[in-house]
């Protein structure tokens, strides 16, 4: 069984920036492709970037493009989501996701984390 942790979540500026991190343990594999969505209250879930385990194939929803980053350090199996421009409609709660399968922006990833709250408010 694979364990996500988030970390980085909070309160920022409209404008502003945060680094989100997701450190994966356990499971027999190394090799997991991982992924952010995000879940605003009253909202369906949303898809908002994935990273294939090699790093060479990164996915992002249409709302992120040119404003959030996704990386990954696999010594650490530690993916992070840069997130600029933030806007107030970026307020939501953040999930990391894990899968072996190179799921891109379906849902079907088999690991979620617990989420952290990002807050986006003047």
């Amino acid at each position: 069984q694979v364990q996500l942790v988030e970390s980085g979540g909070g309160l920022v500026q409209p404008g502003g920036s945060l680094r989100l991190s997701c450190a994966a343990s356990g499971g027999t594999s190394s090799s997991y492709a991982m992924g952010w969505f995000r879940q605003a209250p009253g909202k369906e879930r949303e898809f908002v970037a994935a990273i294939s385990w090699s790093g060479f194939s990164t996915y992002y929803g249409d709302s992120v493009k040119g404003r959030f980053t996704i990386s990954r350090d696999n010594a650490k199996i530690t993916v992070y989501l840069q997130m600029n421009s933030l806007k107030p409609e970026d307020t939501a709660v953040y999930y990391c996701v894990a899968d072996e399968m190179n799921l891109g922006p379906s849902d079907e990833y088999d690991y979620w984390g617990q989420g952290t709250q990002v807050t986006v408010s003047s």
